[in-house]
């Protein structure tokens, strides 16, 4: 049964207006501003930017900490949501609670957190110093605190999707005489797709925009360490303008590219639901 709003139109109309104001002053016009303002020294300065040694650097950077962090949160975050929602154990809403953590924790303090357990003066930090190990101040840190970070995204979009499902087309496939593995493959896989690129998505799009935690565990070494945020903010501190307007639009296109990406999911898996209850 469908519910239907009563109020008057007036009442209808101002809401509509007060989101389309919300949603022009917020969201539209920083957007046309970034863009506007990154052009506005023309298209020659323009490519400059966006090509100079720094700024290729970050991009480098920022493209090997996804490549990196997204095939491992992927992984562990489709063995979460596999755990969780095939097997009944003690301790399964702890698993999902502790998931969340990152969600829950500024992106600041879980650098933070890194720097004091693998930083020189850290709990461990002196046993890796001791075998020549860096994991602070380099890529490796900015892996680990991305690692942190993004963590919650593959297995949040999996879980409700697979609990959806329920376990039936997987115990039957078992027992017809397919591996653990098969059955993944060939039943899992085809039914969560959706849900996985969307979460991949999504923790790809974190990932390229995180600034809190790595800006903590970096260590802000211009062409070493910085990604394409924090190369942003050091082309804004260097009043270099133009360079931090152009680096920024290209972040923002990734976002909207992102944002088209999951709307597309959204409307694949909602089309698949649809077409799974009839």
């Amino acid at each position: 049964m469908k519910l239907v709003l009563t109020e008057p139109k007036w009442v209808q109309i101002l809401l509509s207006l007060i989101v389309v104001a919300f949603i022009s002053l917020f969201l539209i016009l920083p957007l046309i501003y970034i863009f506007a303002a990154a052009l506005s020294s023309g298209i020659h300065i323009y490519l400059n930017s966006i090509t100079s040694p720094e700024t290729l650097s970050s991009i480098y950077l920022t493209l090997t900490v996804v490549a990196t962090v997204v095939p491992l949160n992927t992984f562990f975050g489709v063995l979460l949501a596999w755990t969780v929602t095939k097997y009944h154990f003690k301790g399964k809403s702890l698993m999902i609670t502790l998931a969340d953590l990152p969600f829950s924790i500024s992106p600041v303090i879980g650098g933070l957190i890194f720097v004091l357990l693998f930083g020189d003066h850290g709990t461990l930090g002196k046993w890796l110093m001791a075998h020549n190990i860096q994991l602070v101040f380099n890529t490796a840190g900015i892996v680990i605190a991305s690692l942190f970070v993004t963590y919650p995204f593959v297995a949040r979009e999996l879980i409700p999707v697979m609990e959806s499902r329920g376990t039936q087309e997987e115990e039957a496939s078992l027992i017809l005489g397919a591996s653990t593995l098969r059955t993944f493959f060939k039943v899992t896989v085809p039914n969560i797709k959706w849900g996985l690129l969307y979460g991949i998505i999504l923790c790809s799009a974190r990932t390229i925009g995180d600034f809190g935690a790595v800006s903590v565990i970096s260590g802000h070494i211009v062409g070493q360490t910085n990604t394409m945020p924090l190369q942003v903010e050091a082309f804004y501190n260097g009043y270099q303008m133009e360079a931090a307007f152009a680096l920024s639009s290209l972040m923002s296109v990734v976002a909207l590219a992102s944002l088209a990406l999951k709307g597309y999911f959204d409307w694949k898996s909602s089309r698949t639901r649809s077409i799974d209850i009839k």
